[in-house]
């Protein structure tokens, strides 16, 4: 997922695609302690779309706190 995309999402699409991408890396990880998966890259991946989102997120709480005072 690209910088652009998160951008152009909604706050609540933010929570709910960061719930999804969480429970995509704790499959994952499960998968992979079993046996190796096909790209264990996608692990990787898949961590560093959850750091994207919640970066976006709280840069957006911290905007909407600063307007608020």
């Amino acid at each position: 997922m690209k910088n652009s995309e998160i951008l152009e999402l909604s706050t609540e699409e933010l929570s709910g695609r960061l719930s999804e991408e969480k429970s995509t890396l704790t499959k994952l990880k499960f998968a992979h302690a079993v046996s190796a998966i096909e790209n264990p890259t996608r692990i990787t991946k898949v961590r560093k779309d959850i750091a994207r989102l919640n970066t976006e997120l709280t840069k957006r709480k911290a905007a909407s706190a600063s307007e608020q005072n």
